[in-house]
C-alpha cells in the first residue's frame, strides 16, 4: 500500500513509521513526504530514507486550496492511496479529504475528545486531569473530531513536567502509530 506522510516539523513520528516500513514491520511504502514548513526538520529525514517531499508554505502558492490541489495532483502522480498526518498543523479542505474519504488518519496527543487543537500536553496540565494519553483517528473536516480508531491512556504522575509527559507521550506514539496504521491497512 503507497502512503503519503504529512508533517509539519521535526517530523518523529513521521520517523518511527518510515523505520517500520524499512523493517518490515509494516507492509506500507511511503511515496511521498508532504509539509507546509519548507524550513521542517522531517524533510531531512524525508531525504535520508530517499524519500520524495512536496514542500510549500500554502501562502507562497496563493492560498490553502491552490497548495492542496498541488498537493493532490503530486500525491496521484506517486501513486498515494493513503494519507498519513503525523504533527500535520492545518485541517485538511474538501480538496484531499473527498479524494481520500476514510483514507486519512491522525495521531494526537490527548484522549480526545479532550484537548483537542494545539498544545494538547499543555491543555491537559491546566486542566489538571490525571490521565491523558493518544488517540489515532480518521480524519474529517472538523479539528480532531474524526472517528477514533484507538487510544491508549497514560498517567499524569504528580512529578511530571511538560517535558516529561511530552516524553511519555511520544514513545508511545511512536509504538502505536505504525502498529495501528498497519492494522488499518491490512483490514482495507
Amino acid at each position: 500500500m503507497k502512503i503519503a506522510l504529512f508533517a509539519s516539523g521535526d517530523g518523529s513520528n513521521v520517523q518511527a513509521v518510515l523505520d517500520a516500513c524499512q523493517t518490515g514491520c509494516m507492509k506500507a511504502e511511503p511515496v511521498l513526504i508532504v509539509s507546509d514548513n519548507p524550513e521542517a526538520f522531517v524533510l531531512t529525514r524525508a531525504e535520508k530514507a530517499g524519500v520524495p517531499t512536496f514542500s510549500a508554505r500554502p501562502k507562497d502558492l496563493g492560498g490553502k486550496e491552490a497548495f492542496e490541489r498541488e498537493v493532490l495532483q503530486t500525491l496521484r502522480s506517486y501513486g498515494a492511496e493513503w494519507l498519513v498526518l503525523a504533527g500535520y498543523m492545518r485541517l485538511l479542505s474538501p480538496v484531499l479529504l473527498v479524494p481520500f474519504e476514510k483514507r486519512i488518519i491522525n495521531i494526537h496527543p490527548s484522549l480526545l475528545p479532550s484537548f483537542p487543537g494545539l498544545d494538547a500536553v499543555g491543555q491537559a496540565f491546566q486542566a489538571g486531569v490525571k490521565i491523558t494519553g493518544v488517540t489515532i483517528h480518521f480524519v474529517d473536516e472538523g479539528m480532531d473530531t474524526g472517528p477514533i480508531i484507538e487510544q491508549e491512556p497514560v498517567r499524569i504522575e504528580k512529578t511530571d513536567t511538560y517535558d516529561t509527559l511530552s516524553k511519555k507521550i511520544k514513545q508511545i506514539e511512536h509504538r502505536l502509530y505504525p502498529d495501528v496504521i498497519r492494522r488499518v491497512i491490512e483490514e482495507e
